[in-house]
């Protein structure tokens, strides 16, 4: 029997559910058990038929909400129980958490099982009447995030359920617990480039066209763009080159085609339609074409109400002030910031992705004292 109360119990549970991404199944039935007791409806539903070509079941995601009373404030936890692959060279089975040295070791020990943990055991203590309560968790967050936490949005719409405020359990920390919160994220744009050209005999080049030279100069254009010089509050935007093929397995031969790829992690002064625009004006520029897929827009929720009532609970209880960022990669808030205003903070992502993950349990104890203060301010209004 797992103490409702107990993080490390909680998480213990939740990281022996081997829930490679697309995440289903057993992860979700431990969530609902844990869930159903304290008073939450739960919804669980299938999205999607997982990743193009594959044999995998489609992604299950879970809504969960305690109301309040009428007209009372609405606060919405949201994350992912999905992992990536553990990989080898383990201390231990990842899918059999072990505690040494005061660490919990597992794959999704701090992403992001163990801020759920945390969530749950936070909830244990806060009376219904408090106000309503929801949890929005995928199992599609680490992997193409197509028909996870979109799919929950578009289920919360139908329903009329909108939270007012929304904390993501992202690991945010870096050094210490407490030490960062993420106020908003980069969008991210990642663009498909093609020159076709005309194969021949490198001997005759007037009977070929060679796609490379276009492609050459079209990165190069591309790689000299100074898209911007950064804001108040994000870093400036970066345009990188991360793929060129041609496909051309013979030193004798001019390819029919040259391929490269691109990714552009952008600022608020863009929005990926703008971006791809501009790429795809380059490209064909150069006789070539884009292929763009917007990943996420940038957002940003401005410091205020929300991130000073987190900034006072991690004070409160750990004593240190969460710095705010925007750095790092991308997350599910890029999506859920359509709902309400969004903060991502958690546990120390030191491990996170790699071998080894671990979790301190102390970090686990301080974490569900500051997300119980967090939910019970948030509900009184601040």
């Amino acid at each position: 029997m797992i103490n409702s109360s107990n993080p490390a119990q909680i998480a213990h549970a939740l990281i022996a559910c081997d829930s490679v991404t697309p995440a289903t199944g057993a992860v979700f039935d431990l969530m609902q058990q844990m869930l159903e007791p304290l008073g939450f409806e739960v919804v669980r539903f299938l999205a999607g038929e997982g990743p193009e070509g594959s044999d995998e079941a489609p992604v299950e995601n879970l809504f969960a909400i305690r109301r309040g009373p009428t007209g009372s404030r609405h606060f919405a936890f949201a994350g992912h129980v999905d992992v990536v692959p553990p990989g080898a060279g383990w201390a231990s089975d990842a899918f059999a958490p072990e505690i040494r040295g005061g660490l919990l070791y597992g794959r999704g020990a701090v992403d992001m099982k163990g801020s759920i943990a945390c969530m749950l055991a936070a909830l244990v203590d806060i009376p219904a009447d408090a106000g309503t309560i929801s949890l929005i968790i995928t199992g599609d967050e680490e992997g193409p995030a197509l028909n996870g936490t979109r799919a929950l949005i578009d289920l919360m719409r139908e329903r009329g359920d909108i939270p007012d405020l929304c904390l993501v359990g992202e690991p945010t920390s870096v050094n210490r617990l407490g030490d960062t919160m993420k106020i908003g994220r980069r969008g991210s744009v990642n663009i498909l480039l093609e020159v076709e050209g005309v194969q021949g005999h490198v001997a005759y080049p007037h009977l070929a066209r060679n796609p490379l030279p276009p492609m050459i100069a079209m990165l190069a254009e591309l790689d000299a763009l100074v898209l911007d010089e950064g804001t108040d509050w994000f870093q400036p935007s970066n345009l990188e080159i991360t793929e060129i093929d041609a496909t051309n397995r013979a030193h004798n031969v001019i390819p029919a085609m040259a391929k490269a790829r691109i990714s552009i992690r952008f600022n608020d002064l863009h929005t990926g339609a703008e971006l791809s625009e501009r790429v795809c004006t380059i490209a064909g520029k150069h006789g070539g074409r884009a292929l763009p897929i917007v990943s996420g827009e940038a957002f940003l929720t401005p410091p205020g109400e929300f991130s000073q009532l987190i900034a006072k609970a991690v004070e409160a209880e750990i004593g240190i002030v969460p710095e705010a960022s925007t750095s790092g990669g991308t997350s599910d808030a890029r999506f859920l910031k359509d709902l309400c205003p969004v903060i991502e903070f958690g546990l120390v992502n030191a491990t996170m992705h790699k071998t080894d993950e671990a979790v301190a349990l102390d970090d686990l104890d301080a974490l569900v004292r500051i997300y119980r203060r967090v939910v019970t301010d948030a509900l009184k209004g601040g």
